[in-house]
């Protein structure tokens, strides 16, 4: 199954459509606007300075050259989102990842704890590249090595499918580096990159943990009895044709995979070290991850036209996804020169401005949850929604990094249930999984992180995080 045939065409079509209501409200809702103050060497809304201006309704001349416009104006962002997918796709291609996760899951066999931290320990892995690298479609090929595997252990293709799904979903919720929706989000809302480092891996490692005991309780359970489990028909008959005592035997993680894997660790030290000391940004980023990808493949023993393929298919794989924020973008451009953003938030300001700011944030994130549902793609949501959610943030008393933060909630949990996301009904089409099994299964956990997205919102408010 080709990854490109998982993208969900509807999203384009509902965001054009909301291109074309944009323009519509310019006739609709009258002008208004803030004023601008500077505070803490960042520019934010001045709350008391709302008024009431002309406004300029955009025609169809507007609404066709809006994706253009878009395009222009979050260049900066689409050009780091495929330069970093296509660093990403040459470090896939040297195998290097393939290959350590293979070796640990040979080494079960031999250990009695290897065997007890398989679930926990590889869950932390994909949740960290979910937290780390955005996670998404690459966990696709991974359903095909972890149901076998699940199977061989003594579990179900479920369990299968939710070691890398779940525990790339749950890092990518509550990502602390992530380039494809943290770093996007935080740029539009004017924030450094990697900032709310410390609070964000607190969320990390909460996250992951509800994440881990929910599957490894499940997998317990069908491991003590298989009929339990809603795969258990078509196991028995995966079981009958895999030959699983010979699944990973000849895999090993040579030298030339260690020296991979090593220099990508080492360029996240860089980032961070980049990051936090000399205020690297978008640019400075994407500069890193382009380096990376050209020394992985020379380190992966790949040759130069093998490099260049696989940065241009990584790339390829994320057109999409710029042409979404292109178009959110476009959105942001019709509303602004129809002068009516600042209308709009003070109207969302006036639903909220009487409730407590936690609770504020908490309905930011419920908001987030179900736009999410029609546009599944986290850099074009972030694209969509921060410009509006940041400086709501600052009309209501809560800090950006908040709003940040419930937009990666409400963008990343749901994405484990939601059947318009392609990654979900992609992976669930590999594992033969009917989505609405899968939607009665993953409920519970969904509900778990529901609640703890709610908790863990709190605390920004009492520490006054910014």
């Amino acid at each position: 199954m080709k990854l490109s045939r998982l993208k969900a065409p509807n999203t384009y079509v509902i965001i054009f459509g909301l291109i074309i209501v944009t323009a519509m409200l310019t006739w609709v809702l009258p002008g208004g606007e803030y004023q601008m103050v500077e505070k803490a060497g960042r520019k934010v809304v001045d709350p008391q300075s709302y008024r009431a201006i002309e406004s300029n309704p955009q025609g169809i001349d507007a609404i066709l050259m809006a994706p253009l416009n878009g395009f222009i104006d979050a260049a900066l962002i689409i050009g780091f989102v495929l330069i970093v997918g296509g660093a990403f796709s040459v470090l896939q291609k040297t195998e290097a990842v393939d290959a350590a996760i293979k070796t640990l899951a040979a080494a079960h066999e031999k250990s009695k704890l290897v065997r007890i931290a398989t679930i926990p320990l590889f869950m932390t892995l994909f949740s960290l590249a979910g937290a780390v690298f955005g996670m998404s479609e690459e966990v696709i090929p991974f359903v095909l090595i972890f149901i076998p595997l699940a199977l061989a252990l003594g579990y179900d293709s479920v369990t299968g499918v939710a070691i890398p799904f779940v525990g790339a979903g749950a890092g990518f919720a509550a990502a602390f580096i992530n380039p494809f929706t943290l770093g996007v989000a935080q740029g539009i809302a004017e924030l450094p990159p990697l900032s709310g480092f410390g609070y964000r891996m607190i969320c990390w490692v909460f996250t992951t943990t509800v994440a881990i005991i929910f599957v490894q309780n499940y997998a317990n359970k069908i491991k003590k009895v298989p009929k339990k489990s809603i795969s258990y028909k078509i196991d028995e008959e995966r079981r009958k044709a895999l030959h699983l005592n010979q699944k990973f035997d000849k895999i090993s993680l040579d030298r030339q995979h260690k020296l991979v894997l090593f220099l990508f660790a080492f360029s996240m030290f860089i980032l961070v070290y980049g990051v936090l000391v000399h205020q690297w940004y978008i640019k400075e980023i994407a500069a890193l991850f382009f380096a990376v990808g050209i020394v992985v493949g020379i380190m992966g023993r790949l040759s130069a036209t093998e490099i260049t393929d696989a940065f241009l298919s990584g790339a390829k794989d994320l057109i999409g996804t710029a042409m979404v924020i292109a178009l959110a973008r476009g959105i942001l451009i019709i509303a602004q020169d129809g002068e009516i953003i600042g209308t709009i938030l003070h109207g969302l300001s006036n639903l909220i401005k009487d409730v407590h700011p936690v609770v504020a944030s908490q309905i930011m994130f419920g908001v987030q949850s179900l736009i999410n549902f029609f546009v599944p793609s986290g850099s074009g949501q972030a694209a969509l929604t921060i410009p509006v959610m940041a400086p709501l943030a600052d009309l209501v008393g809560v800090s950006r990094q908040t709003a940040v933060l419930a937009f990666q909630f409400g963008d990343g949990f749901s994405n484990l249930i939601i059947p318009t996301s392609a990654v979900t009904m992609g992976v669930l089409a590999l594992a033969e999984i009917p989505w609405e099994k899968w939607a009665r299964w993953i409920l519970p956990l969904e509900i778990l992180f529901f609640v703890l997205s709610l908790l863990l919102l709190i605390p920004p408010f009492l520490i006054n995080w910014q």
